[in-house]
């Protein structure tokens, strides 16, 4: 008798145990993504023309990808950038970041991953955010027929972190900027604390590793990192930067009504030093 109610607690919590981690597996994505539906502001709120599109339709001509084509201001723009934004909001958070940019003369290709904004509903992930990049190289491709010589890769925060990934995988671009790239950004699923209830590690697929990525560089990059406000001060990991053996430029941002200003400078420098190997067809 005692055996069997042993394994039937067993059994019970086993059961209780698989039921977490299944939970854990489904929902893991919420501790470090955090997208909004709602866009509440766009380039036309700092004074930007832009037009809305579509790409990356499904096999029945529905589109997955919702963003904005930002046109430079000069018709003779010898860049295009793809801008990739955070894990937080989506593209309507993006507006300001977009002023620098455009004011250095490029054109810009702004989007939702899927899961963002007006974008098709799945739960993000790093192999879905990978497909979505992907897609918006294609669109300018295919579309808007710019070739891979002329396109930089921008990204902010965890958008940072996918355009290292992206810049490792296309060489063949011109360059890339990375806007404060999170240092570690998993620790927000394995620090929770659900995570030391399950093997955590095996169920999140999700790995988003910089150091290496950094190590395989090949292009010219141009990294920003951001000081913490003096109230929330934190060690800002420059190892990603340091592991890069292809042409770099690290600038440093703080907390000044210029520091915008000054990344604005920077960019424009950086973007003059690279050769361009694309054109328009």
């Amino acid at each position: 008798m005692a055996g069997a109610v042993a394994t039937v607690l067993l059994a019970a919590t086993l059961c209780v145990w698989g039921a977490l981690c299944l939970t854990f597996w489904q929902g893991s994505w919420q501790l470090l993504y955090h997208p909004a539906a709602a866009i509440t502001s766009t380039p036309a709120n700092v004074g930007l023309a832009f037009d809305s599109v579509d790409f990356a339709a499904t096999e029945s001509g529905q589109p997955q990808l919702h963003g904005w084509w930002v046109p430079s201001a000069s018709s003779g723009s010898r860049f295009t950038a793809i801008y990739l934004h955070g894990a937080d909001g989506n593209i309507g958070g993006t507006v300001e970041a977009l002023v620098p940019l455009h004011a250095a003369g490029v054109n810009i290709l702004d989007f939702d991953y899927r899961g963002y904004g007006m974008s098709q509903f799945i739960h993000p992930s790093e192999e879905s955010w990978r497909e979505d990049a992907e897609s918006a190289f294609g669109y300018l491709r295919d579309t808007r027929h710019i070739l891979a010589g002329a396109l930089i890769l921008t990204g902010r925060g965890l958008g940072a972190n996918l355009a290292l990934e992206m810049a490792v995988a296309h060489p063949e671009i011109a360059g890339v900027v990375l806007d404060n790239p999170l240092d570690r950004p998993t620790d927000a699923i394995f620090n929770d604390s659900r995570a030391r209830l399950v093997p955590a590690h095996a169920l999140v697929r999700d790995q988003w590793e910089s150091d290496q990525p950094a190590t395989s560089l090949r292009i010219p990059s141009l990294w920003f990192y951001r000081m913490p406000p003096k109230s929330k001060p934190r060690p800002i990991n420059t190892e990603a930067y340091d592991k890069v053996t292809a042409r770099k430029m690290r600038v440093w941002l703080d907390n000044s009504p210029e520091a915008e200003t000054n990344s604005g400078f920077a960019l424009s420098r950086w973007l003059d030093d690279l050769p361009q190997n694309g054109r328009y067809r």
